[in-house]
């Protein structure tokens, strides 16, 4: 640090004398701290990508081979580092960690819900990492929360900051059931205000940039102060936390405290090859490690100072997706070094809270006016053209009318919310804040709660739907803020097409419930946002080709499931995206090549509770021609007539006729081009699906027929006709694929052992590979790899539930049985991902095979050492056919 006296006032959170404090600065639990430790923070998110109007992900191309980016990046690093692998030196797994019980991490609320829908098991391990980190260090756990949809808060107004926080911290106590005692702050932007809030909201510390720290002195000495240090150029020492005081907040409270992590070593990890080993990490870590100045006899010393000066804290921060995503095995990388390199050098891995908890601040810092961890010009980087971010030839002058688009939204939203807001709830805010509660709980109960704290009378139906469209109004009002749209240098590109789409759905929940028609002056105002793409020219370009069209209504849902009916069985109650629709009638014929569908259907979405009954009636003329028609009748007689009219001028078997009378009867119309690209391939794969049985039927033909030609082709080496091998191929594709089918329903319904019940399968898997190879044929079974990754685990869940060493001829066919399995997944030319299978083995070897061991030398300890030995030597075995280390393991655990 460069010391110095500072003379002039620093624009900043403004120093404030700690000996008014509430607190005595000095005030620490009673365990002291004591070498060195290392906390890594992974700050995990992904931006919200949900369609606004259908609460889904839709899919992402850029992502293949997986459905989107949020499906992709959890199977390369948020269930790799829940899973993370130790290696031996011939690749098989030694143990497995839950890195999230080891790391410091904030993961954002919007990815968690995400996460909790499509892999509960990889939620509940984060979940179960926090607490096993608060019982290691006194309470104080890895976790830390975020605020809510990643709004840079700087930019925000106080009114959206008091909501995100609130919401953060809401959304952290539903899901890990503690207070959070830290918090991440989006891009670390923080300004006075936002810290103002954090502190009234109860949370303790955050973390920083050490570019955004501008001076800092001790205090708390017999003599008062030392001078004021700047460290305006991002040398602050990251060693030790540190206070930042500002006045006093309704609370009592007066300060939070401040990490810094160190800027050098967390830029390697993202951007050089610091992770390429464990002992390259630890290295690198170990280069920030400074000598200890260790003096109990200096008078002036509190011991909060003492504290300081026994210990020291090397704190390092990256996104969390660095390990296993932006870097592929980093995961592993972490692991070992968490596990094994850091412990064995002495140092012990901690978290901020429990560091903090150990050893308070003795030092005071204050802080640059506006910053952020990613702009090298405060937080212009979402707000303006300043060059972060691009890099290409690219311009960014489209982010200042983006965000001024949004903020005349936002403003012009607010009053609106107030008046109508204000009829139904008895502080339109308060509800507002509130409102997180009904997000992370789609139960009655808690609606009903909602509505009976904050309602200012009893609400009618129309009235609790009026104030849920309101109140999701302005939570997509702040979901249109998320950081990420103005992050890269294009407002095109998903995220900045997503936050639009956001826009567009408060948008028409405000037209919905006022009648204000706002969207012709946004998009006007969009058009001041020049794109890099003539394709759009500007962000109203952007909002007219890949908003508009994305926008989904009741009509169109209702279109979704009419077209859907021709070609699957309609159920009583069924769920589409966030939509309920109960059949009320339905009516099918076929004639000829044509098919008629009339219906009635009650429709309710989830978020808003609005409910409408609509009628349709569509028309299948055959290939992808498709008449819909959707029509809101004001009674059911109504539809009666329709319906009765509709059939009559169909049973002429007129498509004139037919389509006179629908168009007659009912009056929106929807074809196929109406539907989101998925819907639209859900219908194509139906609609190919008799044209390429029958094509699949002819192929088969062929291959019978011109078998033995095959087989002299073959056996005398000559280059077989293109025709004939690709009847070879597509025949016994089919083959395997109706094998695959059969098995999968085998395993939906199991009826006693798996391995029994499905031999006969893997028998016929096995000779129609044989046959594959005998003819050099080129299989295609997509399906084929995730049933048998499922049939193993089944099998393997099966034989550990009753395995033994008493049962030794048992677990020995089930271990074959396994062992065939997983080669016949080679001979398809398969790559089997046995992870889960793995985890599932290593669980049982960690926790109850020490057990059932335990139990048999109790019972009788001479007669059961031959079990046990041979027991074991089965286990290694299988061991051996997972890549897993058994010994190794066992070891462990014994």
């Amino acid at each position: 640090m460069s010391k110095s006296q500072s003379n002039s006032a620093v624009e900043s959170i403004s120093a404030f004398d700690p000996r008014q404090s509430s607190e005595n600065p000095s005030q620490h639990s009673s365990s002291i701290a004591a070498g060195v430790y290392v906390c890594i923070h992974g700050h995990f998110y992904q931006p919200p990508r949900e369609d606004p109007a259908r609460g889904v992900v839709s899919k992402q191309p850029s992502a293949s081979p997986f459905h989107d980016w949020n499906e992709r990046i959890l199977y390369e690093s948020y269930r790799p580092n829940a899973f993370a692998r130790i290696l031996n030196g011939d690749g098989e797994v030694t143990r497995i960690v839950n890195n999230y019980e080891h790391i410091s991490f904030n993961i954002g609320p919007t990815l968690m819900s995400w996460l909790a829908r499509h892999d509960l098991e990889t939620y509940r391990r984060i979940l179960a990492a926090d607490k096993v980190s608060c019982d290691r260090n006194q309470g104080h756990g890895n976790a830390i929360a975020q605020a809510y949809n990643h709004i840079i808060l700087p930019l925000a107004n106080h009114r959206d900051k008091v909501t995100q926080i609130r919401w953060g911290i809401a959304d952290f106590q539903h899901r890990f059931g503690r207070d959070p005692e830290g918090m991440w702050l989006a891009e670390t932007a923080v300004d006075n205000d936002t810290l103002a809030v954090l502190i009234n909201e109860g949370i303790q510390f955050i973390i920083l940039a050490p570019s955004q720290a501008a001076q800092c002195r001790r205090f708390g000495l017999a003599d008062g102060f030392d001078e004021w240090q700047l460290v305006e150029n991002g040398d602050i020492d990251p060693t030790q936390p540190y206070r930042c005081f500002v006045p006093a907040q309704p609370n009592g409270r007066n300060y939070i405290d401040i990490f810094f992590y160190d800027g050098p070593i967390s830029g390697d990890m993202g951007f050089d090859d610091t992770l390429r080993s464990s002992q390259q990490f630890a290295n690198r870590l170990g280069q920030a490690v400074r000598s200890f100045e260790i003096d109990t006899e200096a008078a002036d010393w509190t011991e909060a100072e003492k504290c300081q000066r026994r210990s020291q804290l090397i704190s390092v921060a990256t996104d969390g997706e660095t390990f296993g995503h932006h870097r592929g095995g980093a995961e592993k990388t972490l692991a070992h070094t968490v596990i094994n390199e850091l412990p064995n050098r002495g140092w012990q891995v901690t978290s901020y809270a429990h560091y903090l908890s150990m050893c308070p601040p003795t030092w005071e810092v204050q802080l640059k006016p506006v910053t952020a961890w990613s702009c090298s010009h405060g937080v212009d980087r979402w707000q303006r053209d300043c060059g972060c971010g691009g890099g290409g030839a690219w311009q960014q002058q489209w982010r200042a009318p983006l965000r001024q688009a949004l903020d005349w939204l936002r403003d012009r939203l607010i009053p609106l919310y107030e008046k109508l807001g204000g009829s139904l709830l008895q502080d339109p805010w308060a509800a507002r804040n509130d409102y997180v509660n009904v997000l992370n709980s789609s139960s009655t109960r808690t609606l009903d709660q909602f509505f009976a704290a904050h309602q200012s009378h009893p609400l009618t139906y129309r009235e609790r739907v009026e104030a849920l469209r309101l109140l999701e109004m302005q939570r997509h009002t702040m979901l249109m803020y998320t950081s990420c749209g103005w992050f890269f240098d294009e407002i095109s590109r998903p995220e900045g097409t997503q936050i639009l789409r956001y826009a567009a759905r408060a948008i028409e929940l405000a037209e919905a419930v006022s009648g204000n028609m706002l969207e012709n002056e946004f998009v006007q105002r969009l058009a001041q946002a020049p794109s890099n793409i003539d394709y759009f020219k500007t962000g109203a370009g952007v909002y007219q080709k890949q908003v508009k069209p994305s926008q989904t209504s009741l009509e169109r849902i209702v279109a979704h499931y009419a077209t859907g009916s021709l070609f699957t069985p309609v159920k009583q109650e069924e769920q589409l995206y966030c939509y309920t629709l109960r059949k009320q009638d339905y009516y099918q014929q076929p004639l000829g090549a044509l098919t008629l569908a009339v219906g009635r259907v009650e429709v309710t979405t989830a978020m808003t509770q609005e409910t409408q009954i609509l009628s349709f009636a569509v028309l299948h003329l055959g290939g992808w021609d498709f008449q819909c028609k959707i029509q809101a009748f004001a009674h059911k007689g109504l539809y009666a007539q329709a319906k009765k009219a509709v059939i009559e001028a169909f049973s002429t078997a007129s498509i004139a006729q037919s389509i006179l009378a629908i168009d007659q009867q009912f009056s929106q119309t929807y074809t196929l081009q109406d539907l989101s690209q998925e819907e639209r391939q859900q219908i194509m794969q139906q609609l190919n699906h008799e044209t390429l049985q029958r094509l699949n039927q002819l192929y088969e033909q062929v291959y019978r027929e011109n078998y033995s030609v095959l087989m002299a082709f073959h056996r005398d080496r000559i280059t077989v006709p293109q025709s004939l091998q690709v009847a070879a191929d597509i025949t016994l594709s089919q083959r395997a694929l109706a094998v695959i089918h059969a098995l999968e329903q085998n395993i939906t319904e199991p009826d006693g052992n798996l391995l029994d019940i499905t031999v006969g399968r893997i028998a016929e898997l096995e000779g129609i590979a044989t046959e594959a190879h005998h003819f050099c044929a080129s299989l295609k079974v997509p399906d084929a790899q995730p049933v048998l990754e499922r049939l193993i685990w089944q099998s393997l869940s099966q034989t550990l539930q009753t395995a033994s060493p008493e049962q030794y001829l048992e677990l020995e066919a089930a271990i074959e049985g396994i062992e065939r399995l997983i080669k016949l997944g080679a001979k398809l030319n398969l790559e089997l991902a046995l992870y889960r299978v793995q985890e599932l083995y290593y669980d049982y070897l960690a926790q109850q095979m020490n057990d059932a061991i335990a139990g048999q030398k109790t019972a009788s300890p001479r007669a059961a050492d031959h079990q046990i030995s041979s027991h074991k030597a089965l286990l290694v075995r299988l061991g051996w056919a997972l890549a897993l280390d058994t010994e190794a393991v066992l070891a462990q655990t014994t």
